[in-house]
Parts: structure tokens; sequence; C-alpha cells
């Protein structure tokens, strides 16, 4: 069982922030652009310098070091980082079924990153991240660039992995009708505070 505990964490103009996330749930987020969304995703991967505590299962950030911690509470960003030319190198094993699924053909591997299309990009990303078995999904806005087809194709991606493997997920989306599908319960994060606005039955 995984659970993911935020405690008064400050990061720039956001804070303090509590929350707990735990096992096979989906938080959602939402808020107005510059309201520190991405910020409040990065403070909790531990990529940025802030205050407060998170833990994972009762285990501080603090305790661990920052790869070791990012592996188990995986961030997927709005825009993925590409370090070789071509897809393959970017991943440990790529799996047939999850490739096909996000509409990937077998030679997906040998494409190039440059002629990517954005939408490419990120499906490919979640892929990436996902091919890690991370406890935690840090999403930011992770079906901005698809079409309504790829989007309802991700959602189901990101349900079933959640199911399978009982991890923890806070969702970033602009997009109310989509938090109101993928998450259990929905905050909206304005002033740097997280404000309760919605939980499913």
């Amino acid at each position: 069982m995984n659970e993911l505990r935020i405690e008064k964490l400050r990061v720039h103009h956001v804070g303090p922030i509590d929350l707990a996330v735990s096992s096979d749930e989906c938080v959602g987020i939402s808020g107005p652009s510059g309201s520190g969304k991405t910020l409040l995703l990065r403070a909790v991967a531990d990529m940025i310098p802030h205050e407060g505590t998170v833990s994972l299962n009762g285990q501080a950030n603090l305790e661990m070091n920052g790869s070791q911690w990012r592996q188990r509470v995986g961030l997927l960003p709005s825009e993925s980082a590409w370090w070789y030319d071509t897809v393959g190198p970017h991943f440990a094993s790529m799996e047939k079924h999850a490739l096909e699924f996000l509409g990937f053909p077998p030679d997906v591997a040998d494409w190039d990153i440059r002629r990517l299309s954005s939408g490419e990009r990120q499906r490919l990303a979640l892929l990436r991240l996902l091919s890690n078995h991370p406890d935690v999904l840090l999403l930011d806005e992770p079906t901005a660039n698809l079409d309504p087809q790829s989007s309802e194709r991700v959602e189901l991606f990101i349900d079933r992995f959640r199911r399978r493997h009982a991890c923890s997920i806070i969702w970033i989306s602009h997009q109310a009708a989509q938090l109101a599908r993928v998450a259990g319960k929905h905050y909206r994060l304005e002033n740097g505070r997280l404000i309760p606005t919605r939980r499913s039955a």
C-alpha cells in the first residue's frame, strides 16, 4: 500500500500545502495559469528546493537521494526532455501491448525524436515514466497536446496502471470534465492554497 503525504509544503508563492493521497487514489488539481501547479509537482518530486515534508509510506524524501525518490515518485512534465536522437535508447524496455494500446508500431524505437509530434512525445514520455513502475504519478497536463481519441486512451491507460499497481496519482488539468472522470477528489489551487471543490460519491 502506498500513501503520499505532503505536510506544510512551501515553494515560492505556494503553500503551506497539506495533502494525503492514498494507494489507488487519484487526486485532481486545477487552477489558473501561474497559480503554482507545476511548482507544486516539482517540489513533490524533489526537483526544486522547498520547505515542509513529503513522504511515501512514512519515509521522507530527505531520507533518499533525488534519483531514488524520483524512481518511486515519478513526474510527467508538460514538456518532456529527450537526450538521444532516437526513441529506443530512452527506454530500458518497451512493452509491445502498451505501445500498441497508445497507437505506436513496433518500430517506434527507431523513430527520430526530432520528427515526433508533440502528442507522440507526450504519449512516449508517459510510457517511459510508467516503465519504471513508480509508486506515485505526478501528472502535469498529461493530455494537453492530444486529440480527444488519444486523450481517452491515455486516461484509460493510466487508470489501468493505477488499478494494477495501486499507485497514488496527482493529476493536474485545466479540464474540469477530465478531472471529473479520472479523479476521486478535486482541489483548486488559488492564492497558494488548495481548496477542495468536489469529491466523487
